[in-house]
């Protein structure tokens, strides 16, 4: 789908472009035939000329993007075949360690727990690029009524168990209003897999101390909100729209050390879509952390 749309784009533009030469031989032409009626020519000349120049501006728009989107597609496959060759490897090593070499129970239990650390982020790089793939593509509504609340308190205990945080660290709070319980109509999977990908996000965009606020809130009857905030390296003004776009990726050099494929606020941006909601991000700046916001229809349970 995606290389059929594109190719179309491409068409288009070689379409557009031969158009343009075309519209320049006539204005050529034009100026031949018409010189003897100035007026005339200075009137279709000025037409002519403006429609050349918004044909090469919106021509030359297209090719930039096209470089950009070029550039963040490389930039994506190298950050999967890393993701994807790091714990392959690790496995590897480990595996040629047990065979050639005795070790005792407690490192051989060791061994195990490492490749099964490995085997889920092996896992979770594979799924990111699966729903990812999916998010572009209408799927059998699968939505019924769910709780909410109850699902985002499962996600952040998911997600301090395995980022092996404290409570403080990762904290909940929630405030429901107008009602005893937040329910959305919805596919509880695709929720949950927007949800985690928010917290990993802010637990992975900390630094070394994790202090990440999570909120459920219902400011009226129709929305309930979810708010992850975290205490990280924050977003620049400008940057603040494109972290939801696919494969793109904050330029911080501080970030360097951090991996991932470009693709988690991706799919949270797909999934708030198709459940009638919204997501944006709110920060200050670098080095002052970052808010992010999921919103979704409320309904009754």
């Amino acid at each position: 789908m995606l290389i059929s749309s594109r190719r179309r784009a491409i068409a288009f533009f070689v379409v557009l472009g031969v158009c343009l030469v075309l519209l320049a031989v006539g204005l050529n032409v034009g100026w031949i035939i018409l010189n003897w009626r100035e007026g005339v020519l200075l009137f279709l000349g000025v037409i002519f000329f403006a429609m050349l120049i918004a044909g090469l501006i919106v021509n030359t728009s297209f090719l930039v993007r096209e470089i950009r989107r070029n550039e963040q597609h490389d930039s994506f496959i190298n950050a999967v075949t890393h993701e994807l060759k790091t714990p392959i490897a690790s496995i590897r090593l480990y595996l040629q360690t047990l065979q050639h070499r005795d070790v005792d129970e407690a490192q051989r239990r060791e061994f195990y727990r490492l490749m099964l650390d490995d085997t889920d982020r092996l896992m979770g790089t594979v799924d990111q690029v699966l729903k990812a793939g999916e998010a572009g593509h209408k799927r059998q509504d699968r939505r019924v009524p769910v709780d909410f609340s109850g699902l985002v308190r499962e996600c952040v205990e998911v997600a301090r168990t395995s980022h092996h945080l404290a409570p403080e660290s990762l904290r909940y709070e929630q405030s429901v209003n107008h009602g005893p319980a937040a329910g959305v109509l919805g596919d509880a999977e695709e929720l949950r897999a927007a949800v985690s990908n928010l917290l990993d996000n802010a637990v992975k965009y900390s630094g070394e101390h994790v202090e990440v606020l999570v909120r459920l809130d219902t400011p009226d009857e129709k929305r309930v909100t979810v708010s992850v905030r975290d205490r990280g390296v924050g977003i620049k003004a400008e940057e603040l729209k494109r972290i939801f776009k696919r494969f793109y990726r904050v330029s911080n050099r501080s970030l360097s050390h951090v991996k991932g494929t470009g693709l988690g606020l991706f799919i949270v941006r797909a999934i708030a879509r198709k459940h009638g909601g919204r997501v944006f991000a709110q920060s200050e700046g670098e080095g002052r952390g970052t808010t992010v916001v999921l919103e979704l229809p409320r309904v009754s349970l």
